[in-house]
């Protein structure tokens, strides 16, 4: 079946999903949970195969280190994938929900209500399980989704997607044909073509990816390139939390897409403490790169060659700042719009950073490490997106709605509102999340 084909099926089964019931979505996940915990081994022993092969081509210099980590797939990371799913079943129906209720006449009402966005296009490099994730929120939305992912996971998302599909096999009144997995560059680029079919692309990688995407779709986009992430310590910072913070947020897990990549730290902030921060940074296995005022402070390995700079490792841009104002601009410049934090003790300082950082995801005393869809509460995420569409931030089930207006009647015509002795609409408010 060629992709043109699995995207037309993947459409019919959009208009089936649209009408199913919370209790059929809500037995599809529990059968997913159920199965993924079962074929835990299958799936591991798939991703051992593609790390094996991926150490290879770290050793001769072919992959990133960053790379070679977000692909590692332990039993902790698919039991917290299992447990996202079964977060997922406690939440409500994202649709059929009465956003906005008006009465435009007697016996007149328009609604406005939640609905699925149809069929999703999904893009991804390494991490493998983005699919189960992902496949789990469509589930619970009523989407179907179409899904690429990088050669590196090959035998992992096949390994996902095959207990996957069997797994729904199970579930009385559930579309055939949702969830489709594509494995070629040739087959990625069919699907960015298929406008006809597909709704929304969503794609999970560098910025060479998104470029690439967005330059060769007409389908709508969502997503991020980078993940520049920043934090800022202001003069009231207290210095154990700025290096709790640091720490947590630079070596976490570096590769992530939120972690921290600038440090910020201002110059009013006692040297003492400062020197203390990078000091703490350093001894945690940070390589730190700044210009001489970083340099009389702590050892660093270079100067920063550019501020945009998306290490995915433990090294980190480190900057002195005078002043919040010239944090934000900074961050406001240089910055990828995904997460930024700011330590203080000031709670009015922290509001406007807050308020005038422009990023998806805005902190205060918290690492950046907290932007994530299952953190949030959303049981998983498809992404983050950087952008200002419909969604922003971690994108969960909220983000894999649209709405659409139902208008009931009993048999209202619009010439009776035209003319002389036209009709008044009411325009009563009343319901919905108004």
């Amino acid at each position: 079946m060629n992709i043109i084909q699995l995207a037309q099926q993947a459409k019919q089964a959009s208009f089936a999903l649209a009408s199913l019931s919370a209790s059929t979505k809500n037995q599809a996940l529990t059968q997913l949970a159920r199965a993924l915990r079962a074929h835990a081994d299958v799936i591991l022993q798939a991703n051992a195969q593609d790390l094996q092969i991926a150490k290879e081509q770290l050793s001769a210099g072919k992959m990133k280190p960053a790379l070679y980590e977000r692909l590692k797939l332990t039993p902790e990371k698919l039991e917290t994938v299992v447990r996202g799913m079964e977060e997922l079943i406690n939440l409500p129906d994202p649709c059929g929900a009465i956003l906005e209720e008006t009465e435009l006449d007697e016996g007149l009402v328009l609604q406005k209500i939640s609905c699925p966005i149809g069929v999703l296009g999904i893009i991804f490099e390494a991490r493998p399980d983005v699919i189960p994730q992902i496949c789990a929120l469509a589930v619970k939305s009523g989407n179907a989704a179409l899904l690429k992912g990088g050669k590196e996971a090959l035998h992992t998302n096949q390994a996902f997607m095959q207990v996957i599909q069997h797994a729904l096999e199970q579930v009385p009144g559930y579309p055939t044909g949702a969830f489709a997995l594509l494995s070629s560059r040739e087959e990625a680029a069919e699907m960015l073509r298929a406008d006809g079919y597909i709704d929304l692309i969503i794609p999970r990688g560098g910025n060479a990816l998104l470029t690439y995407v967005k330059a060769n779709t007409r389908i709508p986009v969502l997503g991020h390139a980078d993940g520049v992430c920043h934090l800022y310590v202001a003069p009231s910072a207290d210095v154990e939390m700025a290096c709790t913070l640091a720490v947590d947020a630079k070596t976490q897990y570096p590769a992530a897409c939120n972690a921290l990549e600038t440090l910020l730290i201002d110059t009013h902030w006692p040297a003492q403490k400062q020197r203390q921060l990078l000091q703490t940074l350093i001894q945690n296995g940070v390589e730190l790169y700044g210009g001489e005022d970083v340099a009389a402070l702590a050892q660093v390995a270079g100067p920063v060659s550019d501020w945009h700079t998306e290490y995915g490792e433990k090294k980190l841009s480190v900057k002195l700042v005078s002043g919040m104002q010239e944090a934000i601009s900074h961050i406001n410049t240089y910055g990828s719009h995904h997460t930024d934090a700011i330590v203080t003790q000031e709670d009015a300082e922290a509001e406007i950073f807050l308020q005038q950082v422009d990023s998806a995801g805005v902190y205060h005393n918290a690492s950046t490490r907290f932007a994530d869809g299952y953190r949030y509460g959303f049981g998983a995420e498809v992404g983050i997106s950087t952008g200002k569409t419909h969604a922003r931030g971690p994108v969960g089930l909220s983000g894999l709605t649209i709405y659409k207006y139902k208008l009931r009647g009993h048999g209202h015509k619009v010439a009776d509102y035209m003319g002389l002795h036209a009709r008044a609409f009411t325009h009563k408010k009343r319901g919905g999340n108004q």
